[in-house]
């Protein structure tokens, strides 16, 4: 059996998530506050930014499409106890692996589903999600069938009152894949953000996007302001504008589906 999980020889009790060359998350089990990777900060800043300001009272539930090594659950369970998290990770090696190098604390709310995502969202049931983070890769590429109309149409069952879609995916300029996604979150929710590095919006580098929908209209500014704090702070593209950045492309049914595009330029 291959292991995925590497330990950071400068934070000890830290590992490193990794397929192949590329590392997919950064875990501190004591540190559950601490996030290394840009996307996922900016992913945790929207969640403030939306359903975070909710009153604590309220029991949120939260379901995350890829666990990987549960950096992001971990956070929800730090920064909001008592929430309930649904996590579907396929890979059930490196689940396990988890479990036995950076179990997850005791009574923390997270329950994982050996299951992939389509899977997984068929089986929740109708209205049952404050948020929906689909963050999921084969190796560097987004699956074709998390971002079809019949994935979307799944996400947008489960999700009830002002729940928050969240997708977080790779692409270049022109950002062809990534359009029909948008296209298909703008034909279901009134609300759109897309943000993602400077570099990769001026079509530089190949990145991520982080890409947020609902029907409770967000605190674009808000976000844009505490993103700008960040070391690495995203463009947003908001209103409008973000509605427009598909240019018309709409998501793509399961039939057409294909993986998002490669780093080294492969698909798309």
């Amino acid at each position: 059996m291959s292991e995925r999980l590497f330990p950071d020889r400068d934070h000890p009790g830290a590992f490193w998530v990794r397929f192949g060359p590329t590392s997919q998350s950064w875990v501190d089990p004591d540190r559950p506050d601490f996030l290394a990777f840009e996307y996922v900060q900016h992913i945790a800043m929207v969640l403030d930014h939306t359903v975070l300001n909710t009153p604590a009272a309220q029991r949120l539930r939260v379901v995350h499409i890829g666990g990987a090594g549960m950096s992001l659950p971990r956070w929800v369970a730090w920064r909001r106890p008592g929430t309930a998290q649904v996590v579907c990770e396929p890979d059930t090696l490196l689940t396990e692996e988890v479990r036995r190098k950076i179990p997850l604390p005791p009574r923390s709310g997270i329950k994982v589903r050996d299951v992939d995502g389509r899977t997984g969202l068929s089986a929740m049931p109708d209205q049952w999600a404050d948020v929906v983070i689909v963050d999921a890769f084969d190796g560097a590429q987004v699956p074709g069938e998390l971002a079809t109309e019949e994935a979307l149409d799944e996400v947008r069952r489960i999700c009830r009152g002002g729940a928050v879609a969240v997708f977080n995916v790779t692409d270049r300029s022109p950002f062809a894949w990534s359009k029909h996604l948008a296209g298909g979150l703008a034909e279901r929710w009134r609300n759109l953000l897309i943000g993602m590095e400077p570099v990769v919006a001026k079509g530089k580098r190949f990145g991520n996007l982080v890409l947020v929908a609902s029907d409770v209209r967000p605190d674009s500014a808000g976000i844009e302001r505490e993103s700008a704090k960040l070391t690495i702070g995203y463009r947003w593209i908001t209103g409008r504008e973000a509605r427009d950045w598909p240019g018309g492309a709409v998501a793509l049914r399961d039939e057409a589906a294909e993986p998002s595009p490669g780093p080294l330029g492969r698909g798309w």
